[in-house]
């Protein structure tokens, strides 16, 4: 039996009450849904053809799932004004000509869907029987791009659907969450793919166990002159210093910085993408404090293989940590507040602090 088949097996029967599936009808937790920054005004009446309004919504995203939730922005550079009021893919223009304003049942019902392809995983046998590890992957990666002081980058224009960016080394993979939400956008093709990515971001971490994480929809697609250069996402073989200056870019502080990191309780590493091979935890489909639990609890030594640099536990040698990982129980500040998480029922129980409102742009 494959790996995945008991994984999936797990999920289902031994997992914690409270992590229990939701039902069709209750998937969307509505109190996680956040108002629209402005109220939704009535369709107007129909008028002669004319050139579209394409404005959708005030608040727009920036950096970052973990996870996997995070700040919600809008770029005021002349670049980004221009892309706000020019970028109409087919279905955007559509969508203003026919003055579609898509209600929260809409995007329930997307959220639906993201759940079902998140949940088909398990029948085409793919890693632990879940989509939803690589979907809160895509939604940080995308996010995670973005640098306050430019206000460049992060999840609005959704820019990893172009080369180079889609090719950057560490979104290696990621092209897997982008192929299987196309099944949702094809199904509700007015969605951005900025909003379809971030709102899968947000399913992932719901569906697994996590708690409610707020989201507001109003991303545009853009143009691949908008996609942000090499260097922006954490390099996994690095320390400290380089894991502040990727995230103090986006404007988080060190106890956010760990916070995030704890998402890697979630999913595992592929050597045909990263070059690193294994999970971080015993149930990588499930939102947990394990991560933090066993980077205090477990005795890690370097694993001897032809790979990269990486760390694996002495016990059972079959969990692995990156160099990004251990350097949280080396250096001090990072130290402390890793143990703070660990002897919490699970990291999420911050879900309060910036670190998780910047995970999911929106």
């Amino acid at each position: 039996m494959s790996f995945a088949v008991l994984r999936a097996s797990f999920r289902k029967s031994a997992a914690p009450a409270n992590f229990a599936r939701r039902s069709v009808n209750t998937r969307f937790r509505v109190p996680a849904f956040r108002r629209f920054s402005t109220e939704t005004p009535p369709p107007p009446p129909p008028e002669p053809p004319k050139k579209s309004n394409t404005a959708l919504y005030a608040g727009l995203g920036a950096a970052a799932v973990g996870g996997v939730a995070f700040w919600i922005y809008y770029s005021q550079s002349d670049a980004a004004r221009t892309a706000g009021t020019a970028v109409k893919s087919g279905v955007q223009s559509a969508k203003a000509a026919t003055n579609f304003v898509p209600s929260k049942n809409d995007y329930v019902k997307v959220y639906n869907k993201i759940v079902d392809i998140m949940d088909s995983a398990s029948d085409k046998e793919y890693d632990d029987g879940s989509y939803g590890p690589v979907l809160l992957r895509l939604a940080w990666h995308s996010s995670g791009t973005y640098d306050k002081e430019s206000k460049t980058g992060g999840s609005n224009y959704a820019t990893m659907r172009f080369e180079p960016e889609a090719r950057h080394d560490a979104n290696a993979g990621l092209n897997v969450a982008r192929d299987v939400l196309e099944e949702a956008k094809k199904e509700f093709p007015w969605i951005s793919y900025g909003d379809l990515w971030t709102l899968a971001g947000v399913a992932a971490v719901q569906e697994m166990g996590g708690p409610h994480i707020p989201w507001r929809p109003g991303r545009i697609d853009g143009f691949a002159a908008q996609a942000t250069p090499d260097g922006r996402l954490p390099d996994a073989t690095q320390g400290a210093d380089h894991l502040r200056n990727i995230f103090y870019r986006m404007g988080f502080n060190d106890q956010e910085i760990v916070a995030l990191s704890g998402a890697h309780a979630l999913g595992r590493c592929h050597r045909d993408r990263s070059g690193f091979e294994g999970p971080w935890t015993f149930s990588p489909t499930t939102v947990t404090n394990d991560y933090f639990r066993l980077l205090f609890d477990e005795s890690w030594v370097w694993k001897k293989w032809d790979g990269p640099k990486q760390l694996e536990d002495k016990k059972t040698r079959s969990l692995m940590m990156l160099p990004t990982d251990y350097v949280l129980v080396q250096d001090k500040s990072f130290k402390n507040c890793c143990h703070a998480f660990r002897t919490r029922h699970s990291y999420f129980s911050i879900c309060h602090c910036r670190a998780l409102d910047y995970a999911y742009p929106g």
